[in-house]
């Protein structure tokens, strides 16, 4: 690429990012880089899409179970008892 392709292919992340922050997306400008790159590089965008909202509903329920979760850390510690201990 050429001096003047790298500069108007960062002015069209610019005006992609800006449109990404208006619509409230959520994708950072690495993120959106790459998402554009798969499209122009043949992947069907409307599956990008559904693969990226998938992705975060996975991320949100993860992070939703960790919080519901105890922390299991603090409570093997102890010797290791349990049913072994009463023979």
């Amino acid at each position: 690429m050429d001096a003047a392709s790298i500069q108007q292919a960062r002015e069209t992340l610019d005006i992609a990012y800006e449109i990404s922050k208006v619509l409230n997306t959520g994708l950072d400008r690495d993120m959106l880089s790459i998402l554009i790159s798969l499209c122009e590089n043949g992947v069907n965008p409307e599956a990008l899409a559904a693969v990226v909202k998938e992705l975060r509903r996975e991320a949100a329920a993860l992070q939703a179970a960790e919080k519901l979760m105890p922390s299991t850390r603090s409570q093997s510690s102890g010797g290791g008892g349990g049913a072994a201990a009463d023979h």
